[in-house]
């Protein structure tokens, strides 16, 4: 059993006729027309690489980062409201295996195990949209003594971060959620403290996405913004949830600035903006 988060989700439909299209990837089955749109269509089964002979009849269409797209899947079980601390990071061996496929697993109540799949990484890697060029002509930030903190469950999307922060010649710490992120965060919190220094000149900026298991990207910034030792470190939400009510519900937990995923050049323009706001840390 999979799961995708709903928020991501516009409607459920039976599948459609779908036009078939020349040199796609295999789990690209084509195209469909929609209420005026063409979207592509992406068997979920082939993707994972799932044996299974059972019909995809079902198709969900989602949006993220910008982009409309179908999955077709054999059928939907359930809509959970499930809390992002009950979701759990999956096994190493199992995101070693699944090339990061998997970010979260949750148990129901009849002790069926979901694995939360990366959509981020369906999309990036069937429309090729990690090309080099959206990394060309990211200009340098001289950021001294000073790292940027981020956290994304998406190993596509840290992986798109960690080009952009060395296109910029940024220091940085990466972690998979909230509270591997926290943890860190914590402790280097504390060691400067008790050395006699600044916090902000161990932690310049924390980037953070919004879903993650364990601790989500909003109880982290709540977190970070309501503790005295990380007084002007800026927070930045980095997410493919694109909508107003995600940026207002960021806002309200006191995140500085919002920026969508897979924008490099935005994401670099957002980063060198706040840290040169710091004019003793930053300089361009």
């Amino acid at each position: 059993t999979f799961g995708i988060n709903v928020f991501k989700v516009r409607e459920v439909l039976r599948k459609p006729e779908i036009t078939a299209a020349p040199e796609m990837p295999p789990s690209v089955e084509g195209m469909v027309s929609l209420r005026g749109s063409l979207v592509p269509v992406v068997d979920l089964a082939k993707y994972a690489r799932v044996a299974t002979e059972t019909p995809r009849e079902v198709m969900i269409m989602t949006e993220y980062n910008g982009h409309i797209q179908g999955f077709l899947v054999e059928a939907v079980d359930t809509i959970l409201r499930l809390d992002w601390s009950q979701m759990r990071v999956p096994p190493e061996m199992l995101t070693a295996n699944l090339g990061g496929l998997v970010t979260a697993v949750t148990e129901l109540a009849d002790h069926r195990l979901v694995m939360m799949l990366d959509v981020e990484k369906v999309l990036a890697e069937t429309t090729n949209i990690d090309d080099e060029y959206m990394f060309k002509d990211i200009k340098p930030v001289e950021a001294e003594n000073a790292t940027v903190f981020f956290a994304d469950d998406s190993s596509v999307a840290r992986s798109q971060i960690q080009r952009t922060l060395d296109a910029m010649k940024v220091p940085y710490n990466g972690a998979v959620n909230g509270r591997q992120a926290w943890d860190e965060l914590d402790r280097v919190a504390n060691y400067a403290i008790s050395h006699g220094r600044n916090v902000r000149d161990s932690v310049a900026l924390v980037l953070t996405d919004v879903e993650m298991p364990e601790m989500d990207g909003y109880i982290l910034t709540k977190k970070i913004k309501t503790d005295p030792r990380f007084a002007g470190v800026p927070v930045i939400m980095h997410s493919s949830l694109s909508g107003m009510s995600n940026q207002h519900l960021g806002r309200s937990v006191g995140v500085d600035e919002y920026v969508a995923k897979f924008e490099p050049h935005r994401l670099a323009e957002t980063l060198a903006r706040m840290l040169r706001r710091n004019p003793d840390k930053a300089a361009a």
